[in-house]
C-alpha cells in the first residue's frame, strides 16, 4: 500500500517496469480529479506517504501516473477507461492493506474532505 492518487493509464506501451508516463487523452482531467483528493488529505498532500521499506518514495502533489509509478497490463481502470468511458482514479489510502478497526476512525478522518471534495468535482 501507499498514500497516493493514481490515474490512467495505469500500463504503457514498452510495459517498461517503471518511469514510464503513459498519457491519456484525458489527462489533465484525470490529474484534476486526482488532486482534488490529494490535496485535502493531510498525508497525501504532502507526497510523502513514509510507508515501511518505502520511505523514500514520494509523489508530487500526492498523484501519479500509474505506469510512472509501476506498471500494470491489464488492470481495471484502464479497461474500463477504455472499453466504458468509466473516468476513474485509484486511490491508495494506507500503507496497510488491512489496517486494524483501532485506525479505522482516523483512517475516515483522512479521507473524509477529500471524499467530498472529490465528489463535489465529479
Amino acid at each position: 500500500g501507499s498514500v497516493v492518487a493514481s490515474y490512467p493509464y495505469d500500463d504503457s506501451p514498452t510495459h517498461k517496469t517503471t518511469g514510464v508516463y503513459s498519457k491519456s487523452a484525458d489527462d489533465e482531467v484525470f490529474k484534476y480529479l486526482a488532486k482534488a483528493y490529494a490535496s485535502h488529505h493531510p498525508i497525501m498532500r504532502t507526497g510523502k506517504p513514509n510507508c515501511p521499506d518505502e520511505e523514500g518514495e514520494t509523489f508530487q502533489d500526492g498523484i501519479t501516473n500509474g505506469a510512472q509509478w509501476y506498471d500494470v497490463e491489464g488492470g481495471m481502470q484502464d479497461y474500463n477507461y477504455v472499453w466504458a468511458n468509466c473516468f476513474e482514479i485509484t486511490l491508495e489510502l494506507s500503507c496497510c492493506k488491512y489496517p486494524p478497526a483501532s485506525e479505522l476512525q482516523q483512517e475516515w478522518e483522512n479521507n473524509r474532505d477529500s471524499l467530498l471534495a472529490f465528489i463535489e468535482k465529479v
